[in-house]
């Protein structure tokens, strides 16, 4: 199975979805609100964007899985 376009973006949001939280949870250091700002419009997309692409992420395991 190749990875489409949409696939590619889902997993970096993902993985940068993961690396925040991990920092949240070692550093008590949110990178998404040190760039964007605490719970700014660009900040709440960004979380928006990670919360959509896990939930396609989760689609794409379980079509990945029937092969």
């Amino acid at each position: 199975m190749r990875l489409n376009f949409l696939d590619w973006v889902a997993i970096i949001l993902v993985i940068v979805g993961g690396l925040n939280w991990g920092l949240v949870g070692l550093f008590n250091f949110d990178l998404v609100a040190a760039i964007f700002g605490a719970m700014s419009m660009l900040s709440k997309t960004v979380y928006v964007l990670v919360g959509i692409s896990a939930v396609y992420m989760m689609y794409t395991a379980m079509k990945i899985s029937k092969y």
